[in-house]
């Protein structure tokens, strides 16, 4: 159950910031919006306000926002023709797409400035604290534990993490003597460093370096910032995220992070489970996260999506005519089976991890 919920909240809220960007924009510049959907498929329930009617339908994954002369063909009644999308400058068309995808990414950085303007910024906490320690390493061989801290390399002081990985760097593979404080206590002993190749986040070698087969302690602690350093660590932290998504997506497409990665809504359902069970501050970072994965999605140049739509307005744009009614319809037909495809995929990828436990 608290799986569903999660699932539900975290949907809801994004599928309502995408859409409401739509929404607000197109207020903004008068376009006349007749429908404003949380869902696809038929109406559960809703109301009319105004000239919209707001409602919530069946399908849960997605949303849409129906605005007066966006489909093709429509023909408005003349005396609402300047209340149409399709009669907008074409910037203003532009904003009204990008505002949805743009307003997830807002909406991250929103979530990330609560998080560190109340709670502040994490932190490693400083020392010498072992996180985990490999299995049949060098380390695990000359006794040391999770918890352990390493204090001295050969007689020489460490003071962080930093000074342990420099001076094992160092040895060159020569056997190091290790001073450990251990539950208050201190005792030596002796672990030879090995060549092992090293790789960055997505698996990929970046070199060699001598280790012990030790991480440092994960663990955390949060700096009160002020609000305007609160509001600069947002951007900062979205922007990270943007760029790592960016960078991850050149890396599946290389092949070198496995398309079996890829997750749906089964996944996104069982994070946002876990995550709500750990605490608000994780609940809130991993709605961030999605937040953002979402509005990069929409921006890909695949029609359908907001960045197709943008696609289309640009090439507009540079030839000083739309794109012809034909053409637009064949890369409809084109995103759609994309869609599908990739639909299907994340299913079953999400299907086979379920099964394989």
């Amino acid at each position: 159950m608290n799986t569903i919920i999660s699932f539900i909240i975290v949907l809801g809220i994004l599928i309502f910031v995408h859409e409401f960007g739509h929404f607000i924009v197109a207020k903004l510049f008068n376009v006349k919006v007749l429908r404003f959907s949380l869902g696809f498929g038929p109406r559960l329930f809703g109301r009319r306000i105004g000239e919209t009617d707001y409602q919530v339908s069946a399908l849960p994954l997605g949303g849409y926002v129906n605005m007066l002369g966006e489909h093709p063909g429509e023909t408005p009644d003349p005396e609402e023709a300047g209340r149409s999308f399709a009669g907008k400058p074409l910037w203003q068309r532009f904003l009204i797409v990008a505002a949805g995808p743009f307003s997830n990414l807002g909406f991250a950085v929103l979530l990330f400035f609560v998080i560190f303007a109340f709670v502040g910024l994490p932190q490693p906490i400083p020392g010498t604290k072992i996180g985990e320690v490999t299995p049949e390493s060098p380390a695990a061989e000359a006794g040391l534990q999770r918890d352990d801290s390493i204090i001295a390399v050969n007689g020489v002081a460490a003071e962080d993490w930093e000074d342990v990985s420099r001076l094992i760097r160092e040895s060159e593979g020569q056997p190091v003597e290790l001073d450990i404080r251990r539950n208050g206590e201190v005792f030596t002993t002796v672990g030879e460093p090995v060549k092992q190749d090293v790789e960055n986040i997505f698996g990929e070698v970046v070199g060699q370096r001598y280790m012990l087969g030790v991480t440092r302690s994960t663990e955390i602690e949060y700096q009160s910032v002020s609000l305007l350093e609160a509001l600069s660590a947002g951007f900062a932290q979205t922007w990270g995220l943007i760029w790592l998504t960016l960078v991850a997506i050149v890396k599946m497409i290389q092949q070198i992070i496995p398309a079996t990665e890829l997750g749906g809504p089964i996944l996104i359902a069982q994070l946002a489970g876990q995550q709500m069970e750990v605490g608000w501050i994780n609940f809130v970072h991993f709605i961030a996260l999605i937040s953002i994965n979402l509005g990069i999605l929409n921006l890909l140049p695949i029609p359908v999506l907001d960045g197709g739509h943008l696609v289309f307005f640009t090439v507009e744009a540079v030839t000083r005519r739309p794109v012809s009614l034909r053409v637009r319809e064949i890369a409809q037909q084109v995103g759609i089976l994309l869609l599908l495809t990739l639909m299907f995929f994340v299913f079953y990828n999400d299907i086979m991890r379920l099964i394989n436990g």
